[in-house]
């Protein structure tokens, strides 16, 4: 379809009415027409020739390979195109791309979804070997690509476009974690693990190169967000919460491997109970004071909080608790609080009983197991794994 559009000047989000009044009755600065003139000719000319038989516009088709040049030559490409985020990556050698391929059982062509990080542009489709190939460059393992490819699979961009500046959140739940060494303690949001940040970067470079993410053109964020680098990925600590693992609350079986994805703008707060309040009480005031347009939240939490919440306080289950919260808000009709908006993750290594509130809403829970080898996950002769964090247990910490 080819659309009819008038622009008005921007921004438009929080400017007073005296300005936006003035946007109404002034000219679309594109055209340098009269704006509401405009709308209504859009709305009620007959449509011309040119409309009523629209030429699809097609990207052309990127070459698989390129042509022969030097390590250095490659590495400035690389960067001058945007198909990096900014940072040294591994080059994606056929070799390397190949050895990459070995985490899967799927054939290098199988498409894998289409992705675009704005709504006005077409889809870039891509297949295994694609996906691969960002893998490589974020310097990822076999062993970690079918987390992933199962990224891949959701279809959704890490860095969604809009005039505001979007981070995500990713959680991966199930036995991949132990198998690959994904960080679910202490520091999992921190840069202190292998498997976490090359996961995490994949899914940045993903965005740039599925999703066509081009600053200033689809990607008009305001200041961006820091998250967006690895995305704030980390495995919820299912050994160490009371309660049952996310994926099992998304409809998935507790043996199941899963990423499940959040979206959203800020890591509002840092809370802990304060003399001798219950957390409960904390925590549902800190969502009455919690001041965002997202429809939804999430409240990150040490496994220590979650313990006290169902132990001392009584809430067997995560459902239980997010009633208790709906039912005591001073503004039920806000679009935050719409059950099951509201989501629990666990993540931490008990050494503070603390918890953080995002405004980050749940979008989608994606298999991870579809993506593996039947032989298992491909794993190195000796897997690279970074120093693991000192754990807490029985109040004891930092010893080991």
């Amino acid at each position: 379809m080819l659309l009819r559009y008038a622009y008005p000047p921007y921004p438009v989000g929080w400017m007073s009415k005296e300005v936006l009044r003035g946007y109404v009755e002034g000219d679309d600065p594109v055209t340098g027409k009269p704006l509401m003139q405009e709308m209504v000719d859009a709305l009620t000319l007959p449509l011309t020739d040119e409309e009523k038989n629209p030429k699809v516009a097609q990207r052309p088709e990127r070459q698989r390979l390129l042509k022969k040049d030097t390590i250095e030559n490659y590495k400035r490409m690389f960067i001058e195109n945007g198909w990096t985020d900014g940072m040294p990556i591994e080059l994606p050698t056929e070799e390397k791309v190949a050895e990459m391929l070995t985490g899967t059982d799927h054939p290098p062509d199988e498409v894998v979804g289409r992705m675009s990080v704005t709504t006005h542009e077409e889809r870039y489709e891509y297949t295994v070997e694609k996906v691969a190939v960002n893998a490589v460059m974020a310097g990822a393992r076999p062993e970690h690509f079918p987390v992933i490819l199962a990224l891949a699979a959701s279809r959704e961009p890490s860095m969604p476009s809009s005039t505001t500046s979007f981070g995500r959140m990713v959680i991966v739940n199930g036995p991949v974690r132990n198998q690959i060494a994904i960080n679910c303690g202490s520091g999992a949001f921190s840069p202190f693990n292998f498997a976490n940040a090359v996961i995490g970067r994949a899914y940045t470079l993903m965005s740039f190169n599925f999703g066509n993410a081009r600053i200033n053109e689809n990607f008009t964020a305001t200041f961006g967000n820091v998250t967006n680098y690895n995305n704030m990925l980390a495995g919820e600590n299912e050994e160490e919460s009371p309660w049952e693992p996310l994926q099992v609350e998304k409809g998935f079986g507790p043996e199941e491997s899963t990423v499940s994805l959040f979206r959203g703008w800020n890591v509002n707060h840092l809370g802990m109970s304060i003399g001798g309040m219950r957390y409960s009480d904390r925590m549902l005031e800190v969502i009455n004071g919690l001041q965002s347009m997202m429809p939804g939240g999430t409240f990150v939490m040490d496994p220590l909080v979650a313990k006290n919440l169902k132990e001392q306080e009584g809430f067997r289950t995560k459902e239980e608790f997010r009633q208790w919260l709906f039912e005591r808000l001073i503004k039920p009709d806000r679009p935050l609080m719409r059950p099951p908006s509201l989501n629990l993750v666990v993540v931490g290594g008990e050494w503070n009983p603390m918890f953080t509130t995002t405004d980050f809403v749940y979008t989608q829970t994606v298999s991870i197991d579809k993506w593996i080898p039947k032989s298992g996950i491909r794993m190195d002769a000796k897997p690279i794994r970074m120093p693991s964090p000192v754990t807490c247990k029985n109040g004891t910490c930092g010893i080991r």
